[in-house]
C-alpha cells in the first residue's frame, strides 16, 4: 500500500464513518399529521440540493436519500447511477454496502433475547462464553503484549458491555501496534471490502473461517481497557452475534431473518448477495486525492461471496427501502404493517442510554464537541437530540431514527473513507432544516 493510500485510509475512519452534527435540531420537531405532497424534492429541497450537489460534481456516482414520519411511506430522493461508468440509475431498491449499520440490527437482536428471558442486560459474558472469564488489560493503550504491560480485568465483561463498546475489547482497524498486528495473525477481521490485495491493508488481514472462531480468538486477546470505563469502538457487536447463536441455538443469519428481516419486510437485506441481484447492486470506491478508485464493483463484488462468517458489526448489504424498514419498526416502537416485530419494552430499552454507571467521567462517546450517550449498537441522543438513535457506515451511509418525533432518515452513497466527504454531518442538517419547514406549513 503506498504511503498516500496509507494517510488517506484511516483506520478509525473506516468503519465508525463520519462524525454527528446538528442532530440536535431534529429533536424538537413535533409529530408530523397531515398528508404530504407528492413531489419528495418540493418537500425536502435542503436534502434535494445536498444529494443534487454531490452527484452533478461526481463527488459521488449516487445517492439515495429517504425520509418518513412515523409509519407513513417514505420520501425518497435518488440522484445518480450505481457506477460512474454506467448508466443505471439508483433508487430505493438498489444495494448498499452499510458496512457498521449492521450494528444497530445486531443490537436489536440482543434486544430480543434479553426480551426472551435467554440472557440478561448485566449478565457476565461468560455465563456464555467461558473463554472470556479472565480477561487481561493493557496498562498502556496499545502499547506491549507483555506480562509487565498487563493486568488482571477489574469487573467481567456484560452483555451492556458488548451493545455500548464499553467491554474494553479492540478493533483491527482502530488499534496500532503489536495488539493489531495480534489481531491481523489471528483473523480477527470482521468485515470485507474488495477483492483487491489492498482490501486485507484496509481490514487488517484475512478473516478466520467462524463466528466461534472469531470470539474465541477475541477472547484470547488482551483488552484496551478496564471494562466497563471507557468508549472505545470495537469488534463488541460482532462478539455479540456469537452469543445470539449460543443462547438461541440458532445460526446468527439465521436468527436475524427469522426474526426480523422476514418479519419486517426487509426482502433485500443480506450478508451474501444472491447472484440474481447483482445488477442491483452499486459500486463501491475508494477517494484518493479527491479521485474515486474502483474498489468493489458490481458485477464482481466480494459480497457476492459467502462471508467467513456473518460480521454483526458490519457485515450487511441492504437498499434504502429495507433499512428505511428497519427504522420504522423501531419509529412504531417494534410493530409495522400491523405486524409485531419486537416488543414495545425491548426497542425502548435498546434506544435509551444503557452506558454503565462505572463509565468514566470523560469515558462517553463524544462528536465535535457533543455528547452522546449509547444504547443498543448505536448512539443515543441527550439534551436537545433526546430520542435520537442510529448509526453510521464506513462508505458515507447513514440511518437515524428520533424516536420521540418519529422521524426517520437514511442516507445511502458509497465512497471510502466516509470522513472524505461531511456528508454524515450535512445530510440530518438537511432534514432538520426540510423537517422545521414542512412542520411548519
Amino acid at each position: 500500500m503506498t504511503s498516500a493510500i496509507s494517510h488517506a485510509l484511516s483506520r478509525r475512519s473506516l468503519i465508525r464513518g463520519g462524525a454527528l452534527l446538528g442532530a440536535g435540531a431534529i429533536a424538537g420537531l413535533p409529530l408530523a399529521g397531515a398528508a404530504l405532497a407528492q413531489d419528495a424534492s418540493g418537500r425536502w429541497p435542503a436534502v434535494a440540493r445536498m444529494v443534487g450537489a454531490y452527484v452533478d460534481n461526481r463527488r459521488v456516482s449516487g445517492m439515495v436519500a429517504t425520509m418518513g414520519f412515523g409509519q407513513a411511506r417514505a420520501d425518497t430522493i435518488a440522484r445518480g447511477t450505481k457506477t460512474f461508468a454506467g448508466d443505471d440509475p439508483v433508487g430505493p431498491d438498489s444495494l448498499f454496502r452499510i458496512y457498521s449499520m449492521t450494528k444497530p440490527i445486531t443490537g436489536m437482536a440482543a434486544m430480543m433475547c434479553i426480551d426472551d428471558g435467554l440472557m440478561a442486560l448485566d449478565q457476565p459474558l461468560y455465563e456464555i462464553i467461558p473463554a472470556f472469564r479472565t480477561m487481561r488489560v493493557q496498562k498502556r493503550y496499545d502499547g506491549p503484549i507483555t506480562a509487565d504491560n498487563l493486568e488482571p480485568a477489574r469487573r467481567p465483561i456484560t452483555i451492556r458491555h458488548l451493545l455500548t463498546h464499553t467491554a474494553g475489547l479492540a478493533y483491527g482497524i482502530i488499534q496500532s501496534g503489536p495488539i493489531r498486528e495480534a489481531y491481523s495473525r489471528r483473523g480477527l477481521v470482521p468485515g470485507q471490502v474488495s477483492r483487491l490485495e489492498l482490501a486485507q491493508a484496509i481490514m487488517g488481514g484475512t478473516p478466520t473461517d467462524s463466528l466461534a472462531d472469531f470470539a474465541q480468538g477475541v477472547a484470547e486477546m488482551p483488552l484496551v481497557y478496564q471494562p466497563g470505563t471507557r468508549w472505545s469502538y470495537s469488534v463488541a457487536l460482532d462478539v455479540m452475534g456469537r452469543v445470539i447463536e449460543v443462547v438461541s441455538g440458532q445460526d446468527f443469519d439465521a436468527f436475524l431473518r427469522q426474526r426480523i428481516f422476514d418479519p419486517a419486510g426487509m426482502t433485500s437485506t443480506w450478508f451474501r448477495v444472491p447472484r440474481g441481484e447483482a445488477g442491483r447492486l452499486t459500486g463501491n470506491y475508494f477517494l484518493m486525492g479527491g479521485f474515486p478508485i474502483p474498489l468493489d464493483m458490481p458485477r464482481n463484488s466480494v459480497f457476492l461471496d459467502e462471508p467467513a462468517f456473518p460480521a454483526g458489526g458490519a457485515g450487511l448489504v441492504s437498499s434504502p427501502s429495507d433499512y428505511d424498514r428497519f427504522l420504522r419498526m423501531l419509529a412504531g416502537y417494534g410493530e409495522i404493517d400491523g405486524r409485531r416485530v419486537m416488543s414495545e419494552a425491548a426497542v425502548r430499552m435498546g434506544t435509551r442510554d444503557l452506558f454503565p454507571d462505572t463509565l468514566a467521567t470523560n469515558g462517553g462517546f463524544t462528536s465535535n464537541g457533543l455528547t452522546f450517550g449509547f444504547g443498543a449498537g448505536g448512539l443515543v441522543g441527550k439534551g436537545d437530540a433526546e430520542g435520537l438513535y442510529g448509526w453510521f457506515g464506513a462508505a458515507g451511509t447513514s440511518g437515524l431514527v428520533n424516536m420521540r418525533r418519529a422521524l426517520r432518515h437514511n442516507l445511502m452513497t458509497q465512497y471510502m473513507p466516509a470522513e472524505a466527504y461531511p456528508t454524515q454531518s450535512e445530510f440530518p442538517q438537511a432534514v432538520a432544516r426540510d423537517a422545521a419547514r414542512l412542520l411548519q406549513s
